[in-house]
């Protein structure tokens, strides 16, 4: 499973942008999907994950404002991010897992064992 993370920038508060991350060499409709962030001197933190099925499961803090999908035929999920803030600002990661979990035990990075390289979303005054 090769994962490749799209769309970062630099954006200004109250801003959206929507992140994508294309994935291969599997069979991308069976695997479970994240989006976590990790800003500086901080730890890595989950932001969504969508399962096969398309349920999805938000980090509270966030819910309202970012949206996560995933196009099967397409291999990609997508994070769509609205009414930016600066506290956004970090590196945004997606990851994928084969092991079919409850949403609920998907939160942790630990819970994914394929990770992309991170894409850098800067929100700015």
């Amino acid at each position: 499973v090769q994962l490749q993370a799209s769309g970062g920038g630099l954006v200004q508060v109250g801003g959206s942008r929507r992140l994508s991350c294309v994935q291969s060499g599997h069979t991308f409709s069976t695997l479970r999907m994240g989006w976590f962030r990790q800003a500086p001197g901080k730890e890595r933190e989950f932001v969504a994950t969508i399962a096969w099925s398309g349920d999805t499961l938000y980090a509270d803090s966030l819910k309202g404002r970012f949206t996560i999908s995933r196009d099967n035929p397409e291999n990609t999920v997508y994070l769509q991010m609205n009414s930016l803030k600066h506290e956004d600002t970090a590196v945004y990661y997606c990851a994928a897992d084969l092991e079919s979990l409850p949403l609920r035990m998907s939160v942790t990075p630990s819970s994914y064992a394929y990770w992309g390289q991170g894409t850098q979303v800067t929100v700015s005054s």
